[in-house]
């Protein structure tokens, strides 16, 4: 996998992290579940990687 395509792969989950995040905190009103949230999207994105 070449440097652009995992670049693309991280622009594309960032938007998820940033809306996500917010919609878990508007939802939860705390910071952990965001936490969770975030932790999953960062295994989600290595595993990606690991291709």
């Amino acid at each position: 996998m070449n440097t652009s395509r995992k670049l693309g792969i991280l622009v594309f989950c960032g938007v998820p992290a940033i809306v996500g995040g917010g919609i878990v905190y508007a939802a939860f009103s705390s910071y952990a579940p965001v936490f969770v949230y975030e932790i999953l999207l960062l295994l989600v994105v290595g595993a990606f990687f690991s291709k």
